[in-house]
């Protein structure tokens, strides 16, 4: 069947139409997430090419899903969802909880992104857990043959957590040295961090108090909590 003769009078293939170009339900998933500037969106989708995200925004602007607005004396331009839009959350939340319960973990982990994780870990840090201080905690990514990634999270009561891909040049309070998979796999619910820990994928060092408490300042995925308990890979259907 031709694009020309796609039954667009279909609703289903309507809302195909606006949500099946390449990276739409991502940038409308970061944006829900908080990320309003630019910038800030580029960063939780580092895959994606400035041109291609400005080109996405533009197309979601005119389908009016997405809003313009201007923020303090600088005119800064800021993106946020519609009420149109934000009628998607939900569904699209659905299309990503049923990814998680039955594509096999083995291809969720084949081709991860360093960066793409440690942005969403930096959302999920429960300051509250920490030492009501600022909290510098290093990660240090090991993929083969690759050489190991190092990024900073940087905690302080009151504010928003920072990444830094980048020494921030603080004194580190914990050193969390991982594989990438091991770390993705823990976060995303595919298995646990204790069992990481214990298979010695993941290592602790520095900070005992944070050590010990990490399940509690590192929340885990929300994708996690609709998979069980680490349901064992061989168990898990293949799509």
């Amino acid at each position: 069947m031709s694009d020309s003769s796609y039954p667009r009078f279909c609703p289903v293939a309507m809302a195909a139409s606006l949500l099946e170009p390449r990276w739409t339900m991502l940038l409308l998933s970061e944006l829900w997430s908080g990320s309003t500037r630019f910038n800030e969106i580029q960063r939780g989708v580092p895959g994606m090419s400035p041109g291609l995200l400005s080109k996405r925004l533009k197309e979601l602007e005119a389908n009016g899903l997405v809003r313009k607005k201007t923020v303090g004396t600088g005119a800064h331009t800021e993106y946020v969802t519609t009420a149109v839009a934000d009628e998607l959350e939900p569904l699209i939340r659905g299309l990503g909880e049923w990814a998680h319960r039955n594509i096999d973990s083995t291809v969720s982990l084949q081709d991860l992104d360093a960066q793409l994780l440690m942005w969403n870990i930096r959302r999920s840090i429960n300051q509250l857990e920490l030492p009501r201080r600022k909290c510098v905690i290093q990660f240090v990514l090991n993929e083969p043959p690759d050489d190991p990634v190092n990024y900073w999270l940087l905690s302080r009561p009151g504010e928003e957590t920072d990444l830094c891909f980048t020494d921030p040049k603080h004194e580190v309070d914990l050193f969390v040295v991982c594989e990438l998979r091991a770390l993705a796999s823990a976060w995303m619910g595919h298995s646990t961090f204790k069992a990481e820990i214990s298979a010695g994928r993941i290592w602790l060092t520095g900070d005992d108090l944070m050590g010990r408490t990490l399940t509690r300042w590192l929340v885990r995925s929300s994708f996690a909590e609709n998979a069980g308990d680490a349901t064992p890979e061989h168990q898990r259907n293949v799509v």
